[in-house]
């Protein structure tokens, strides 16, 4: 079966669908007239060249320097010099599928024939995607404007032979796995060099990366919150779709219904219809308030993304042969903002989630014991475990200071306000990774809770859930060192298959599950 292909600069690039580059799922290709739009744009570059009209970063210095000529002779020298000067990122190295998404991201913008790049050059970057040649990246430098200018200068050193890669499980210089593999370094044409360090690629990388991985909480955290709804006998009814239509924000209904869903047919919710409790604590009750106000921020995030990484965002850009402009394109402020909100948005599901877990460890719910162990005293039982999703919590909180919110001037006050985006971008990624571990030992106490209404069972999906859960994390009885389980919890939470086990068990049961809304929120 021959893959499926992605056409540079053409067909409108999902979220879905760069990951799936990224992975090697879908091919991407330049199309003949994608190559014409590239050589149209290219020989306007050509044109101001040789006819001495003087167009910013084709014949001019950068930034400050835009007003300092440069002569024909020279103007490729300055595209390699702009590479060499900005590469001055600092840190650890992004992750290489970062890197290589970085890549498909500047791709697709190059190949819309605005920037002056060359043919030649793009099927370059293509290569290093198809040969996992993938450049080192630093993770800190970039102020979001003029677009990501260090981490792009790093992305593209491999280009002209200078940088390190990651080729076959290690790090080398790229000159060296160049001559490897029998690829000559490339010579810059004028303009070259600026469109490929301005952009935003870096921020955007970041944003599409964390869409997937807040997608993945947001689904997990409603899983989560049945699980726990059922392990201390909360009420159906603040998830009834009567309740949701007064107040019809998209998020809370698409999470109301999921969970209705998931608890409707459940013997454990039937067994405690006519409990003595009014109302149940604002962590169980107020789930598609608080998870659906942050399903609403992945949905504004993902809006913007997919426009963004469909835009061309270089500078200056050739509009045709008699109009270039050198606006601000590449300046990071739309994700920026929207990152930041995501963050907030993102913690919240940490932070309702600890709120669950200390709930859990009440004791306040019949049949389950204090602490989640029937034997305490001689035993702590689960207690430290909500010391930990409360620093993960506590952590998440000095993470979300808004990056956006900050401008520092750079290039002697040419660039006077930047965006941040890169901070908004990488802080995301790391509430979400504490987010997961969050989630992780929330579902090790639910489904300590659920066990003590056996012989009572949930609804199939959720049964099914709990079960794939045991299969990994034992119930536990006595004091454990709780490190493996912790482990095991993780994994569940961060590979998705809680997820897939609930959803494959819908398909097979035929049961309701994510109706409502699902294409808006299911979709990416």
């Amino acid at each position: 079966m021959s893959k499926q292909v992605f056409r540079y600069g053409e067909d409108f690039l999902k979220v879905s669908v760069a990951m799936a580059i990224v992975s090697g799922a879908i091919k991407g290709i330049l199309s003949e007239a994608g190559r014409e739009r590239i050589r149209k744009s290219a020989a306007i570059v050509e044109r101001v060249v040789t006819s001495g009209e003087v167009v910013y970063g084709i014949n001019t210095g950068f930034g400050p320097l835009c007003t300092t000529p440069v002569n024909e002779e020279d103007t490729r020298q300055l595209q390699e010099n702009i590479l060499k000067s900005h590469a001055a990122g600092v840190g650890q190295p992004i992750d290489q599928r970062l890197s290589k998404l970085m890549l498909v991201l500047k791709v697709h913008s190059l190949a819309k024939g605005f920037s002056g790049i060359c043919e030649a050059t793009i099927d370059r970057i293509i290569w290093h995607i198809e040969q996992e040649v993938i450049p080192v990246v630093p993770e800190q430098g970039s102020v979001g404007a003029s677009g990501d200018l260090a981490p792009l200068s790093h992305l593209f050193l491999p280009l002209i032979g200078l940088g390190k890669v990651f080729y076959k499980d290690a790090v080398k210089p790229a000159a060296e796995v160049l001559r490897e593999l029998g690829m000559a370094p490339l010579q810059l044409e004028a303009k070259e060099g600026l469109a490929l360090i301005n952009g935003t690629q870096f921020i955007a990388a970041h944003a599409v990366t964390g869409i997937v991985g807040f997608h993945k909480v947001l689904t997990q955290a409603d899983l989560n919150a049945v699980l726990m709804l059922e392990g201390l006998s909360a009420s159906i009814k603040p998830f009834y779709p009567e309740l949701h239509a007064l107040r019809p924000f998209k998020g809370n209904q698409f999470v109301a219904s999921t969970i209705y869903n998931l608890l409707k047919d459940s013997a454990i919710v039937h067994a405690h219809a006519n409990c003595s409790r009014v109302q149940d604590p604002y962590s169980l009750r107020c789930v598609p308030q608080v998870h659906g106000a942050s399903r609403n921020a992945w949905l504004h995030l993902k809006e913007l993304v997919e426009t963004e990484i469909n835009s061309v965002t270089d500078n200056p850009l050739l509009i045709n042969e008699r109009l270039t402009i050198s606006g601000g394109n590449f300046h990071g402020q739309p994700l920026a903002m929207a990152l930041d909100y995501a963050c907030l948005a993102a913690a919240e599901i940490g932070n309702i989630a600890d709120r669950r877990v200390y709930l859990s460890l009440e004791g306040d719910t019949p049949g389950v014991p204090r602490l989640l162990l029937p034997s305490t005293g001689l035993n702590s039982g689960f207690m430290i475990l909500q010391y930990t999703t409360a620093a993960l919590a506590s952590e998440n909180k000095t993470l979300c200071f808004p990056s956006s919110a900050d401008s520092i001037p750079t290039s002697l006050g040419q660039e006077d306000h930047v965006s941040m985006g890169s901070i908004s971008g990488r802080k995301l990624l790391q509430v979400l990774g504490n987010v997961e571990k969050i989630q992780a030992i929330e579902l090790i106490c639910a489904a300590q809770a659920l066990d003590f209404h056996a012989p009572l069972k949930p609804t199939p999906i959720v049964e099914a859930v709990h079960q794939a859960i045991r299969n990994q994390v034992p119930h536990i009885e006595t004091d454990t060192v709780m490190t493996t389980h912790l482990e095991a919890a993780m994994e569940l939470v961060g590979s998705g298959a809680l997820i897939h086990t609930a959803k494959k068990t819908a398909e097979e049961t035929g049961l309701s599950y994510m109706t409502e809304l699902q294409e808006l929120f299911d979709r990416y």
